[in-house]
C-alpha cells in the first residue's frame, strides 16, 4: 500500500510563492488512498498499475469541480491521517468510516456510503452464527480499519495486516479463523475466492466520509457541494451501479 511519501525540500522564494505547501501546487488536489480496498480503491487498468475505484471516481469529480488536477498517493491505511495532517495530501478518499476518534483529528464530509462489517471464513467453518461466537477466535483484519478496532474488543487474538488481501490469504492458509472486513470489499474478495463464504452478523451500520485537515472549510465545502450535486443529478447512482456489481 505503497508509493513512497518521501518529500522534497522547497527551494527559493519563487517556489514558496507558487506552492501551497512543500511539493503541492495550488492547482493540484492531492488525494491519499489505500488501493487495496476494492471496489472503492484498487490497482488495475490496462497496464495493471492504475489506481481505480468508486472513491477515485468521486475524487476525480471533486477535483474537476474545483478546477484542479487530481493526484493520487497510495499510502498504508493507518498512515493516511498522519499524511493528511502533515500536509502531504489534501484529502483522504479511502473508504474511511466516520468515527469519534477520527473526528478528533480530521474533518469529515457528509457521509457518502453506508456499510457494515461482515465475517469471512473458509467454506467448511460452521462455528460462527452470532457475534458472541467471535470471542477467542483468531481474527485477521486490515491495520487501522474499523474491523481492526472492533476485533480488539471481541478477541485477544487479532492479527492486523497492511491490506485486506494479506488478511484473506492468511485465512485461506488456515492461519486465522476469520477475517473481519467491510461488506463491499469482502464481497469483492469473495468473488475471487470461492473457497470462502461470508457471514452477516448483527453489527452496527457505519458510514464512510472523505476527510480533510481540521479547519480546511473551503475544501470541505467544495467536497460536500460535489457530493450533493452528484446525488441530485444521478452521477452518484451511476457510480454505485458501475462499481457495486
Amino acid at each position: 500500500m505503497k508509493k513512497s511519501l518521501t518529500g522534497f525540500v522547497c527551494l527559493g522564494v519563487a517556489a514558496v510563492l507558487t506552492m501551497s505547501g512543500c511539493g503541492k501546487s495550488d492547482d493540484v488536489l492531492v488525494v491519499g488512498t489505500n488501493a487495496a480496498f476494492p471496489p472503492f480503491e484498487y490497482v488495475g487498468g490496462v497496464n495493471g498499475d492504475e489506481i481505480k475505484g468508486f472513491d477515485i471516481d468521486l475524487a476525480e469529480q471533486i477535483a474537476k469541480d474545483a478546477g484542479k488536477t487530481l493526484k493520487i498517493e497510495n499510502i498504508k491505511f493507518d498512515s493516511l491521517i498522519v499524511a493528511l495532517n502533515s500536509g502531504k495530501i489534501d484529502m483522504i478518499a479511502s473508504g474511511m468510516t466516520i468515527t469519534p476518534e477520527r473526528q478528533a483529528n480530521v474533518d469529515f464530509s457528509t457521509a457518502y456510503y453506508e456499510a457494515t462489517q461482515v465475517v469471512l471464513v473458509n467454506q467448511d467453518n460452521d462455528s460462527i452464527t452470532s457475534v458472541d461466537d467471535l470471542k477467542d477466535k483468531h481474527i485477521a483484519v486490515q491495520l487501522g480499519s474499523t474491523g481492526d478496532l472492533m476485533a480488539k474488543k471481541l478477541s485477544n487474538k487479532v492479527t492486523a495486516f497492511n491490506t485486506g488481501f494479506e488478511a484473506v490469504m492468511e485465512l485461506k492458509n488456515s492461519k486465522v479463523d476469520l477475517v473481519l472486513f467491510d461488506s463491499e470489499p469482502a464481497a469483492s474478495f469473495l468473488k475471487k475466492n470461492p473457497q470462502l463464504k461470508m457471514i452477516e452478523l448483527d453489527f452496527t451500520p457505519e458510514f464512510y466520509g472523505l476527510a480533510v485537515a481540521k479547519g480546511n472549510t473551503e475544501l470541505l465545502n467544495s467536497i460536500n457541494q460535489t457530493l450533493q450535486t452528484m446525488k441530485q443529478n444521478g452521477q452518484y447512482d451511476a457510480l454505485v451501479a458501475k462499481h457495486m456489481k
